[in-house]
């Protein structure tokens, strides 16, 4: 009877590693909003680390969270640090690349709770008299990560952290211009 149990359990455990092993190595999670603004306007408030905190989903999560800027002022070579509680975790994000207005590519390395690297993408499309502004994430999912989509919607999280600093930064930006 327990050798039965054991060879179910092994059974079970396999066809779980398998499932997960199954999964999409490679993820994409983008997020829109139109702002009433030009991209210049909007690009300058996403181009400087030190604005993100009026806009940023993140940075009223925990008030005590620690903060530090390095490397350039804006744009390429500008990194932002951060390390608080569990709702905000650690990690640093680095202005790989800034084109303005066009497209700002940030690299994104999350040290706690969990070790991983993401490349965020900001770009700013005129659209009207306004500007189009989608902010992507792209990365690869390691075994660990693959096996935590299998019961949580990374899409859905994350996006709609996106959507929300999406609308902050629209609130933002155009009360800044007036």
């Amino acid at each position: 009877m327990l050798k039965r149990s054991l060879i179910g359990l092994a059974l079970i455990i396999a066809m779980f590693l398998i499932v997960v092993s199954m999964q999409a190595e490679d993820f994409t999670l983008s997020r829109s909003v139109a702002i009433n603004l030009a991209p210049n306007d909007v690009f300058s408030h996403v181009n400087d680390f030190h604005k993100w905190e009026a806009w940023s989903p993140w940075a009223k999560l925990d008030p005590a969270m620690k903060t530090s800027y390095s490397g350039e002022a804006i744009g390429a070579g500008a990194v932002y640090a951060w390390a608080g509680d569990h709702a905000v975790g650690e990690g640093k994000m680095t202005i790989l690349k800034s084109q303005a207005p066009e497209s700002i590519l940030i690299q994104l390395d999350f040290l706690r709770p969990m070790a991983v690297t993401n490349l965020t993408e900001f770009t700013f499309k005129p659209e009207g008299p306004g500007t189009n502004v989608t902010w992507s994430m792209s990365g690869k999912n390691n075994f660990v990560s693959k096996a935590f989509h299998l019961v949580m919607d990374m899409d859905k999280m994350v996006g709609s952290d996106f959507e929300r600093g999406l609308a902050q930064l629209k609130a933002v930006a155009e009360a800044a211009k007036k």
